[in-house]
């Protein structure tokens, strides 16, 4: 069994600045993360391994600093980890983004299962996943907040829809996106660090994905780009404390004044 997982270097979103000129998020101004998401998806990689010996790639898109998620997931049990790395891949969206991807996936080969985060903490798309599942030609199970249990060849899950949860099985080869319910993501042990530390990450370039298109990667085969980017500024909220005889009467006249109560 061959799983594949897609994971993604985030920035602290409370500490992140961005570059006006380019409006592209400046990833240098904040420390960087393996996407929470994505790490629900290492974990239960990491489960499917223990109890079927499945093979785990994971593959990443981003800067030579991206080399830190790959180095997380080997860490968490692994076998090998692609960083796609190329200016020619700098400002893609979700559908250059996925088409990388996918690139990557065929080039890697035979998969079964493809794992990845419902979304990012930086785009909160939610693109990516459906993305590489239609380019692939493969089904999709988004939204997946628990696998009840797994086979050579298939699986069953509860998916969360709008109308409730479902349960669901599905055989392979399948994309899979889950939620932050999915599981608790186990820390690596000193041991396992050490010997991620070691690890040899593959670096893939623009020319190393033979099929695909260079008109269609980065910002060339990007359909959609940011125009600007403003941060809102922090409102000033007043506070006031009612204390003593009548605070009662006085909070809800308050309240009335500001037109919070109703009936």
């Amino acid at each position: 069994m061959h799983i594949i997982v897609l994971a993604k270097q985030v920035p602290d979103i409370e500490k992140v600045k961005f570059l006006k000129d380019s409006n592209w998020v400046d990833r240098k101004s904040a420390d960087t993360e393996i996407n929470p998401f994505d790490l629900n998806a290492v974990e239960a990689a990491q489960q499917m391994k223990e109890k079927l010996g499945a093979t785990v790639t994971v593959i990443s898109m981003g800067p030579a600093t991206a080399e830190a998620v790959l180095k997380e997931a080997i860490a968490r049990d692994a076998d090998r980890g692609i960083l796609l790395t190329d200016d020619a891949f700098a400002g893609a969206d979700t559908l250059a983004t996925s088409y990388a991807l996918a690139a990557a996936i065929r080039k890697v080969g035979d998969f079964d299962l493809i794992l990845c985060g419902e979304k990012t903490v930086d785009g909160d798309t939610g693109q990516i996943g459906p993305a590489v599942a239609e380019r692939l030609g493969v089904a999709l199970l988004p939204f997946v907040s628990q696998i009840t249990e797994v086979t050579a060849d298939k699986l069953t899950a509860v998916t969360e829809t709008s109308a409730g949860s479902l349960n669901v099985e599905a055989t392979f080869p399948l994309v899979v996106t889950g939620t932050k319910e999915l599981n608790t993501p186990r820390l690596p042990t000193l041991k396992d660090k050490l010997r991620a530390r070691k690890a040899e990450v593959e670096k893939w370039t623009a020319a190393d994905l033979a099929d695909a298109d260079p008109s269609k990667l980065g910002g060339a085969g990007s359909a959609t780009w940011v125009e600007s980017i403003s941060v809102p500024p922090e409102k000033k909220r007043k506070g006031e404390v009612f204390k003593g005889e009548g605070s009662a009467n006085r909070l809800v006249a308050a309240l009335d004044k500001a037109g919070l109560l109703k009936g």
